[in-house]
């Protein structure tokens, strides 16, 4: 059986994290096959958005593998968080938004994959946590980085060092989901999203992407020249100079010909 799902229609990619028995948790067979999912959906020219969910209705990823963890050395560790670093590496600078269709638990590697993600749907018996302090680790695949950056560092120390839990409304509450729906209506509200981004301009979606990440590291100043240069350079493509005919004839534009 394959550890991953991936369906291709209307133009969005849904990939599906296919291990229900162990609660889709993750080994380095699973990160390595979920790597190679995401780098093909980016690839491929007729995907303009992804969906990345859990196989069930349990867990979207209820966090590592514990069991395969006990047994690693040093250098297996290493080797370990690298992989997760590199699969959460490109879902966030996907140039093509990727949505996470959470669907129960997100526990320590489940959450930081979210943390990945441009957006987040939860359903609402959802829980999410970082938990490794109880194991005598901490989260190796970027928790304390990208949680600080999302809740705020009093959220994410709070959620970080103690440990706990958070359910979806609390999660809702503090930024960390953009949307809690019941389990039937999880997949419809994350291709709901997924339609209204591949209606648009995906070269405009790719560069309001990179506009995005690059100001997180810069200056308010250099970041705004940046999307200046960045949303000048559109006026020369063909997609924009089809967007604003579009408007102006009052008719749907016609961005892709797939």
């Amino acid at each position: 059986m394959p550890f991953i799902i991936k369906n291709i229609a209307d133009n969005i990619a849904t990939i599906t994290i296919n291990r229900p028995e162990a609660l889709n948790a993750m080994n380095l067979e699973v990160v390595g096959e979920l790597h190679q999912a995401v780098n093909e959906a980016i690839a491929n020219p007729t995907v303009g958005a992804i969906i990345l969910t859990g196989a069930g209705d349990k867990s979207f990823v209820a966090g590592a593998d514990i069991k395969a963890m006990s047994q690693m050395t040093k250098a297996e560790a290493l080797k370990f968080g690298r992989a997760g670093h590199g699969l959460l590496n490109a879902i966030e600078n996907a140039p093509k938004p990727v949505i996470a269709a959470i669907n129960g638990f997100a526990l320590g590697g489940g959450t930081e994959i979210s943390l990945a993600c441009h957006i987040r749907i939860a359903t609402d018996n959802a829980i999410f946590g970082q938990p490794e302090v109880k194991l005598g680790l901490i989260p190796g695949w970027g928790g304390t980085q990208r949680l600080i950056r999302l809740i705020g560092k009093g959220k994410a120390v709070e959620m970080i060092a103690g440990g706990g839990i958070i359910k979806a409304d609390e999660a809702l509450r503090i930024g960390l989901v953009n949307a809690v729906v019941s389990p039937a209506e999880l997949m419809t509200k994350a291709r709901e999203i997924a339609t209204r981004i591949v209606g648009n301009g995906p070269q405009a979606v790719r560069i309001a992407l990179d506009c995005i990440r690059s100001g997180q590291d810069r200056s308010l100043t250099d970041g705004l020249e940046y999307e200046l240069e960045a949303f000048a350079n559109l006026f020369e493509t063909a997609e924009m100079q089809e967007g604003t005919r579009a408007f102006v004839e009052k008719r749907p534009p016609e961005f892709r010909k797939d």
